[in-house]
């Protein structure tokens, strides 16, 4: 896993990744953290979203996806259903639904530059020191980078 500082949206904004994860819950809400400022950005990926099934446990695990293209470039964003709900307090992230999403990204993206953020770490409440080597483990040999999130940053 690599990693940097910065804000991810802008980074592939500049062409620096062909594939950005995120994880979302399973209702289409994009309400907070990053899944909102993908909502905001991105409305396309918000669209895939909420053209999945809402509040459907099966989701868990799998992830949609929409092409994006700004300017000259162009890259995929994943909407990756790393936890089922928002409501409530203490870790909503499901583990083993992170390692099935980037296990599928693995075999879906091989070859490309994939980048995410602290997925599941943030307001899911996950531990990243549990989540990083499951990120790892399912993207071995791929080029994959975190971003950490860093105010004002341009990468």
């Amino acid at each position: 896993m690599h990693e940097r500082q910065g804000d991810l949206l802008q980074l592939a904004l500049a062409g620096e990744f062909d594939v950005i994860v995120h994880g979302c819950n399973c209702f289409g809400e994009m309400g907070k953290g990053i899944a909102l400022a993908v909502k905001q950005k991105f409305p396309e990926a918000y669209q895939a979203d909420v053209a999945t099934a809402k509040g459907d446990r099966a989701k868990l695990g799998t992830f949609s996806s929409a092409l994006v293209q700004r300017g000259g470039g162009v890259f995929l964003v994943v909407n990756a259903y790393t936890q089922f709900d928002w409501r409530g307090r203490g870790v909503k992230v499901d583990y083993a639904a992170i390692g099935s999403v980037f296990a599928q990204i693995q075999q879906r993206f091989t070859g490309q530059r994939i980048g995410y953020p602290l997925i599941g770490a943030g307001l899911a409440g996950g531990d990243w020191a549990v989540i990083a080597p499951i990120i790892d483990q399912a993207l071995v040999g791929e080029r994959h980078t975190l971003v950490r999130f860093a105010v004002g940053s341009s990468g």
